[in-house]
């Protein structure tokens, strides 16, 4: 990660709202609840080059039972380059580090995205289908 910096803490609610926007999500985010979102993760990562913010993740859930992998993204312009690696290996670092005996650790994969995820252990299970629902107001 030649030029980049991961530092352990969560965006700020401009760098959040940049990265979403960089990656398409602006459309699927409630930039309004976003700054309550991040005041309610359990651990997060954010990469840098230079003072400009790159790539994010966090960890969100009860941070006893249940823990979900959220908002990895990396700016389009420097996908590719073994940032997102890099914010997968902190955050599971951290879920390694905290997370009880027979914790359940999720996260929801894009499309084009689960032979990324399955490297860091996560696969489907015939028996559980993931679900979710969208609130619309």
């Amino acid at each position: 990660m030649n030029g980049y910096q991961l530092v352990e803490r969560v965006p700020t609610l401009a760098e959040y709202q940049a990265l979403c926007t960089a990656v398409g999500w602006q459309d699927v985010i409630n930039f309004e609840a976003a700054q309550a979102a991040l005041d309610h993760s359990l651990y997060g990562v954010i990469v840098q080059q230079g003072d400009q913010t790159i790539g994010m993740g966090r960890i969100v859930g009860d941070g006893a039972i249940f823990f979900y992998i959220q908002d990895i993204a990396v700016d389009p312009a420097h996908q590719k380059r073994g940032v997102g690696t890099r914010i997968m290996q902190a955050l599971m670092a951290h879920v390694d580090a905290h997370a009880p005996d027979q914790s359940f650790v999720g996260l929801f994969a894009a499309e084009g995205t689960p032979a990324f995820y399955r490297q860091y252990g996560f696969e489907m299970y015939s028996e559980l289908q993931g679900m979710f629902k969208v609130v619309r107001r």
